[in-house]
């Protein structure tokens, strides 16, 4: 079936149009980024995003169709990202696929945001070269650690679409605390990406400022498997203002982007492992923008293969760990197979009951 994805839940306007059966296969991604936009205010306005989703959605919709080199009429089924998120941003994209629902003819579904971010991994299965897993195929139970902006969860799932948060952040998100650091060492935004590049540069034996700060693993030692990330973004605004020389010293900058981006890993990776063996499963996922983080990706599989070797470990393609489309249209596929035939009409004669919420639940 072909299947057309659309994703505007922040600050990416994206489309998708995947062909899934037994397998998946993307025929098209166009994602229109408003990094650039954003950048000047450090983070996402939503009414500016709001504005410019409705200024480029429907081109995007469009290319995704001619680079997938289909019609409409051709689409089997539309699926759009109706939640959690930005609510200006999200009424973009629902509203759009409402419409086009309605004048197509075609069943429309909603999809939970970080339900995309679970099922990129199920676009293309990869091995991580680094921690050399053996197993990457994805079987029941399944472990999924979902490492976002706004989300920080460990999902356990004992079949496709069946939830239950283990574990989840008390305050700020992994990615949020990323974005809150890079904000505070001036490295710009998006801040994952920036904290992630300054900690490679760090070469101990040449940093000028004298990097004795150790940074506090929080909950690291809690017996439930929740997080909190809040106290370190704080702990790093500490260090700054203690020692305000490491601003103009970029060696040491380097170097406490590193010990925070560890401190990080060092708790997520253990929260993970912790879980895993009071659930048992039998793969462990990764999921979410934060994923995109080599030193997540290769720290998290090294510990999978030393502690837990018979355990799967299964992350996606970083180029759809960010947010995008396809992750929503392959979403929706595995919620159609689920659908019963009544549920199926339903879909698509009730597109004008799609509802967006800025909280939705993931279940």
């Amino acid at each position: 079936m072909l299947i057309l994805g659309l994703e505007t839940s922040c600050d990416e306007t994206a489309a998708s149009v995947i062909k899934a059966n037994q397998k998946i296969t993307v025929l098209s991604s166009i994602v229109s980024s408003q990094i650039s936009l954003h950048a000047e205010w450090g983070g996402v306005v939503p009414n500016l995003a709001a504005r410019e989703h409705l200024k480029h959605i429907l081109p995007v919709i469009e290319a995704s169709l001619t680079e997938a080199s289909i019609e409409a009429s051709d689409l089997d089924l539309i699926a759009i990202t109706n939640g959690p998120g930005l609510i200006p941003a999200l009424l973009i994209g629902t509203n759009a696929a409402k419409t086009l629902s309605y004048v197509w003819q075609k069943p429309l579904l909603g999809i939970h945001h970080i339900e995309g971010h679970i099922y990129a991994n199920f676009i293309d299965q990869i091995r991580s070269q680094k921690s050399k897993v053996k197993n990457a195929t994805i079987k029941f139970p399944v472990l999924c650690l979902v490492v976002s902006g706004g989300h920080t969860q460990l999902v356990l799932m004992k079949d496709h679409l069946q939830y239950e948060i283990v574990g989840q952040t008390l305050d700020d998100a992994a990615g949020e605390a990323f974005d809150k650091v890079a904000r505070i060492l001036g490295l710009g935004y998006p801040g994952g990406p920036a904290v992630a590049a300054a900690a490679k540069k760090y070469q101990p034996k040449i940093t000028a400022t004298k990097m004795q700060t150790k940074l506090p693993r929080p909950m690291l030692n809690s017996k439930n498997f929740d997080f909190s990330f809040s106290g370190l973004k704080t702990a790093v605004l500490y260090t700054v203002r203690k020692n305000p020389k490491i601003l103009q010293e970029k060696r040491s900058v380097s170097a406490l982007c590193r010990e925070f981006q560890q401190a990080v890993v060092d708790v997520l990776v253990a929260k993970t492992l912790r879980a895993a063996e009071k659930y048992n499963p039998k793969t462990i996922m990764l999921a979410g923008g934060v994923s995109a983080n080599d030193e997540l990706r290769s720290q998290l599989g090294l510990a999978i293969k030393k502690e837990l070797p018979k355990t799967g470990y299964c992350l996606p393609n970083a180029g759809y760990s960010i947010d995008n489309a396809v992750m929503i249209a392959a979403a929706g596929f595995f919620r159609w197979q689920k659908m019963t035939g009544t549920q199926r009409r339903t879909a698509l004669v009730e597109w004008n009951k799609l509802a967006t919420d800025a909280n939705l639940k993931l279940k």
